[in-house]
């Protein structure tokens, strides 16, 4: 089935993987680049979806924090190996504002609250002890009333520029469509596996 809006074929493939992915159907890589030109890739999970971007949340210290805020390139992939599906995207990311931030934060679990306050994310830490120490601390800190969220916390929003499907077929002779943004206008072409 080929659909002439990247978005919409997302939702499709995005709701297939809801359904048979046994775990985590919105974990997505994301490849940053450093100031020095190092690129590295981590998993994170996918939070909202849709013509805008691509949202995940993270520590704006850690790694990819400082990467994005120097360097706004980004490429996210999919890989739902129960579907033999892949879905790449790349764009450049952009801080979501604080109002979707503060929401999806209050939304976390109140344990996911209190670590994004202890961890300073991507920093060394001498001790497992010593950061149980400080989650103790910050709960205490807490206790009794909702957690803000900490100014160093938010959420990146990927434009994508081109995003690609990749499904398997047999022989290697992979389909994979391409989707290239133009001035706001998707056009769509079908690459070779």
């Amino acid at each position: 089935m080929s659909e002439t809006d990247p978005f919409r074929k997302f939702n499709i493939w995005f709701e297939a993987a809801v359904a048979t992915e046994p775990k985590l159907p919105q974990a997505m890589t994301l490849a940053t680049v450093s100031a020095d030109g190092r690129p590295s890739t981590r998993m994170v999970l996918l939070k909202d979806h849709g013509p805008q971007g691509f949202v995940f949340y993270t520590n704006l210290k850690s790694s990819k924090g400082r990467d994005l805020r120097t360097n706004s390139n980004a490429s996210l992939c999919f890989h739902w190996k129960s579907l033999g599906r892949q879905v790449r995207i790349d764009g450049s990311a952009i801080l979501v504002s604080d109002e979707e931030a503060d929401a999806y934060f209050a939304s976390r679990p109140r344990g996911s609250q209190i670590g994004a306050w202890a961890s300073e994310q991507s920093a060394p830490v001498n001790t497992r002890d010593m950061l149980e120490a400080r989650v103790r601390d910050i709960m205490a800190a807490y206790e009794g009333c909702d957690v803000p969220r900490p100014p160093h916390w938010s959420g990146f929003r990927v434009t994508p520029a081109r995003i690609e499907f990749w499904q398997d077929r047999p022989d290697r002779l992979h389909d994979r469509e391409l989707f290239e943004c133009d001035g706001g206008n998707w056009h769509a072409i079908r690459l070779q596996p």
